[in-house]
């Protein structure tokens, strides 16, 4: 786990999550179009979205895993920063209306290369190899892991139309670099998609995406991108009610718009009921569970988002945020500062770290980040808060009376939320209940949903022990509760073969191995194994490893070594070929051999032959 995660992985080692298992990196772009690169990243995508589907995987996201892209580091490197297990990487090259995808697992681990294949495909069978990938590398990765079970089927197909498909790639490409003008870019191409197929749902999530990012960054106008926003989430919602992607935006809808922090609360946790390793909306049930003032169970979301989103700037940002709420003020500073340094116009992280400084009330370093304040992006009205916040610090009295009357006067005008909620935490740090709580009143009747937020800041302290605060309290939160627990997030194991067929397996699975010696096969694999047994796949991989203890290739192998061993016994030890004869064992790799050799022997191959000597 890279450095943002470092702090939460230890702080709540009690929290029964496994890490995750794999990441899947960005595949490579070799085709002549620069612009092809869409279309690679689209892939990678898929497949993540794809195993993320099994139960019992997880899977980095692609917020944390494209962070190394054209990256130098190594294999093993890598997956310590993700906390992967197993990496995912390959290759995309597309001419005309073909497409040549590579593919390949490594062990991070081990920093070994254990399975690779290649698929010459049209176009359009493009959903049909997505699928096709998908399935292989679950199987290989079960082979490598232990038992979780696999559906049918990995990838749906979003649309039958892969122009439409390629349309909503591009606009996805786009939108992901976070800039306004490649924003509208790509809802020009989300736009396109929609006009070959008006039920793509993809399109319309990249739409209401692109949309809310407008309204909530200023860059578009607030009233109508909202408004589209929500006509593309209903869209959405009506082609598909169980997105998890659609509840979320609809939580953000009605936290920033609706004013209604209950509704947000709802849909995030029906987004979660539907992709419970959503690392978004994982962060926002802790940021809601954040506001309420439930440090711990946020800590609990956040936990799990980090082991899914270990590196991105937004869980930084949220990991910070955490910090600052939980009055840790040295870490959330460190936090923030990490994010400017590697993106200085990154104004959430900005006014968060200013916020950081007043509630610690260190105003030298206060008035340093402010000079570093860009000419553009900040609105006014949070200026003009931060510059009272400033000069009350620093006891300026006519400053603060001055910017005071300015600010009273851009609420009576209704400049923006911003005003309402400076007003308010303004009135908290003077110490003025009365004025606080009264202009409270009026700002949540016009909807100052930034007020959501402000309410329950550091900074409103002062406001706590008011009686009515927990009105307010009641009346902003409601009596949002959590379904969170320990024991909800153990992986479930249940049962998928008992009895007399369970006993018969067993017994057809000992004559297989031990009387008919499959494992000599270098190419058996769970599922062949499944078919000679006339089992699923996925009960042959439950049995295994609830009888066994053990994940398959460990099953195979440990009788691949016995056989090796016993062959070495009567062979001449100065007339054979030790890769020779683990290969007559089963074995299909040197590597596979000798790694697997030692982890159980605790010596090489070599050493063990010269032991016998």
């Amino acid at each position: 786990m890279g450095s943002s995660g470092e702090y939460l992985f230890k702080a709540f080692t009690f929290i029964l999550v496994k890490p995750p298992h794999i990441a899947v990196l960005p595949f490579v772009n070799l085709s002549s179009e620069d612009d092809a690169q869409y279309f690679s990243d689209g892939i990678s995508e898929e497949i993540i979205h794809a195993l993320a589907r099994i139960q019992g995987l997880k899977v980095i996201s692609r917020l944390s895993s494209f962070l190394f892209k054209k990256s130098s580091l190594s294999a093993k490197a890598i997956a310590q920063q993700l906390g992967a297990q197993f990496l995912i990487e390959g290759s995309v090259r597309s001419a005309g209306q073909r497409v040549r995808i590579t593919a390949q697992l490594i062990n991070a681990e081990e920093d070994t290369h254990f399975w690779s294949s290649s698929w010459d495909r049209e176009l359009t069978d493009l959903f049909a190899v997505q699928d096709e990938i998908a399935l292989l590398i679950a199987d290989q990765l079960r082979e490598q892991i232990g038992h979780f079970e696999i559906q049918e089927h990995l990838v749906i197909p979003p649309t039958q139309s892969t122009d439409a498909y390629t349309l909503a790639l591009k606009g996805k490409y786009f939108f992901n670099q976070w800039h306004p003008e490649s924003v509208h870019q790509g809802i020009q191409y989300f736009q396109q998609a929609l006009a070959i197929d008006p039920l793509h749902l993809d399109a319309h999530l990249g739409l209401a995406d692109a949309y809310g990012f407008l309204a909530t960054t200023g860059f578009g106008p607030r009233e109508t991108s909202w408004q589209q926003a929500a006509q593309h989430i209903s869209k959405a919602l009506s082609i598909h009610p169980q997105s998890a992607s659609a509840h979320y935006q609809l939580a953000n809808y009605e936290f920033f718009v609706g004013c209604h922090f209950p509704k947000a609360f709802q849909h995030i946790q029906k987004a979660l009921s539907f992709d419970p390793n959503d690392p978004e909306s994982l962060q926002f049930m802790a940021f809601l569970y954040l506001l309420r003032g439930q440090n711990t169970i946020a800590a609990s979301y956040l936990h799990r988002a980090l082991q899914i989103n270990p590196l991105s700037p937004e869980s930084l940002f949220y990991e910070g945020y955490y910090f600052y709420r939980q009055g840790e003020t040295s870490q959330a500073v460190a936090r923030f500062e990490i994010l400017l340094k590697e993106n200085p116009h990154n104004l959430p992280a900005l006014i968060s770290l200013m916020y950081t400084l007043i509630v610690s009330k260190n105003l030298a370093a206060l008035e340093e980040v402010m000079a570093r304040i860009p000419e553009e992006g900040i609105m006014d009205d949070e200026l003009l808060g931060l510059r009272w916040m400033r000069a009350f610090l620093a006891q300026e009295k006519e400053l603060t009376q001055q910017y005071l009357a300015d600010l009273e006067v851009r609420v009576r005008n209704n400049s923006s939320f911003q005003a309402d909620s400076y007003l308010y935490l303004i009135y908290a740090q003077m110490n003025a209940p009365d004025q606080a709580f009264a202009h409270l009143a009026q700002a949540l009747q016009k909807k100052s949903s930034i007020l959501l937020l402000a309410f329950s800041d550091p900074l409103a302290v002062n406001l706590q022990k008011d009686p009515r605060y927990q009105s307010f309290y009641q009346t902003i939160y409601g009596a949002a509760t959590s379904k969170f627990a320990t024991e909800a997030l153990v992986e479930e194991r249940k049962a998928l073969m008992e009895g007399e067929s369970m006993q018969r397996a067993e017994e057809q699975l000992k004559v297989l191995m031990e009387e008919e010696q499959a494992f000599l096969n270098p190419n058996l694999s769970l599922r062949s194994l499944a078919d000679q047994l006339q089992l699923n796949a996925n009960q042959l991989s439950w049995l295994i490893n609830s009888q066994y203890g053990l994940n398959f290739n460990g099953f195979v192998n440990q009788y691949r070594l016995a056989f090796f061993k016993e062959l070495v016994t009567k062979a001449s030890l100065e007339q054979f070929s030790l890769i020779g004869l683990a290969y007559e064992s089963g074995f299909n790799s040197k590597t596979v051999f000798n790694t697997y050799f030692k982890k159980v022997e605790g010596m090489t191959p070599g050493a063990y032959i010269r032991s016998l000597k």
